[in-house]
């Protein structure tokens, strides 16, 4: 449960429609498909994708983005690549979300916007590469690509801050700083791989920007946004080093914020770069992320902290506000 769907909720999205029927990060069993469907059959297990992937379109054929422009229009709305809704409520249509709808023990979604996976994989954990660890693991690994025995920041250390740690693990980075307001995020951090920890609350008069400064030598060669505050992402553009720091933004603000530095920031070699579920194609690497959690090779039990059935949906938003949560998972299976 990412907290998108939390700030949806909330009424506070100048851009949030109702009803709706919310959820973008989940994974279940095909239980039929439409006409001339090819892709997935009844029976299949298979990740819910936001980010779709129909391997046709200007965007898809790039080879230089995941981002994927065939159902963009219709998704954004709430409706399906029809403009019809599927979800009835008292004789009433709800909205779809993202074009996934994950709280529903039945959902219907585009063919392009799921990912057939092995069937030896436990849904209850691989609902969690729909958006957080993918989003997180991707950012590091792929719209990144961290360099081997570099530097890395990360800001915010959530579900998928935790995720840009094992991403620069997973690559190589020789220091991993943590940054989070919440001291307990410490020991997370360092579970996943991180080395050091900062708490920007705590500095004094001194600004995080020159606190790692002072840690790498002049600045962090990767920083990695995954709050979503406008002023953090300034503050992680600034700590980057002079002449090829790169900064990474995750975290989505609300609807209308901006992000602002100074020019010259820019124009001295830093670079301030974005992410989508952390420049992953889903259909085509996402199976990948399966494989390397199935062998071990990432992790995904270790962010599951909290667990719902249906029926405790609303405690799991709760949840979600708690410090000690990194993720809940709420079941369909049980109400």
């Amino acid at each position: 449960m990412p907290g998108t769907d939390a700030y949806t909720l909330s009424g506070k999205d100048p851009e949030g429609a109702f009803p709706i029927v919310l959820g973008h990060e989940g994974a279940g069993i095909v239980e039929s498909v439409g006409e001339g469907v090819t892709n997935v059959k009844p029976g299949d297990n298979v990740v819910a994708l936001y980010t779709p992937e129909c391997r046709e379109c200007k965007f898809c054929k790039s080879g230089k983005t995941n981002l994927c422009g065939k159902i963009r229009a219709t998704q954004g709305k709430g409706v399906m690549p029809d403009g019809t809704s599927r979800f009835k409520c008292k004789g009433k249509d709800l909205l779809h979300f993202m074009g996934t709808s994950t709280f529903s023990q039945y959902t219907v979604v585009a063919d392009i916007s799921v990912v057939t996976i092995t069937d030896k994989a436990p849904m209850d954990r691989t609902c969690l590469l729909g958006c957080g660890i993918t989003t997180g693991y991707g950012a590091a690994v792929v719209t990144a690509n961290v360099e081997k025995g570099s530097n890395v920041a990360v800001f915010g250390a959530g579900c998928v801050g935790l995720s840009v740690i094992q991403g620069a693990v997973k690559n190589g980075a020789s220091k991993i700083i943590v940054v989070d307001v919440n001291d307990g995020k410490e020991a997370w951090g360092k579970k996943f791989g991180g080395t050091d920890f900062v708490n920007p609350t705590k500095l004094g008069k001194q600004s995080i920007q020159e606190k790692l400064q002072e840690m790498t030598d002049g600045g962090c060669d990767y920083t990695f946004d995954c709050t979503g505050n406008v002023g953090v992402m300034r503050a992680a553009l600034e700590a980057c080093h002079k002449g090829w720091g790169q900064s990474i933004i995750i975290g989505v603000a609300a609807a209308g914020q901006e992000i602002s530095t100074r020019p010259f920031q820019l124009v001295t070699g830093r670079v301030w770069k974005g992410c989508a579920f952390g420049g992953i194609k889903g259909r085509t690497q996402l199976p990948d992320l399966v494989d390397d959690y199935m062998t071990g090779k990432l992790k995904v039990d270790e962010f599951i902290t909290h667990r719902q059935p249906m029926g405790g949906i609303n405690t799991a938003f709760q949840d979600m506000k708690a410090g000690d949560c990194i993720r809940c998972v709420v079941d369909m299976r049980k109400m």
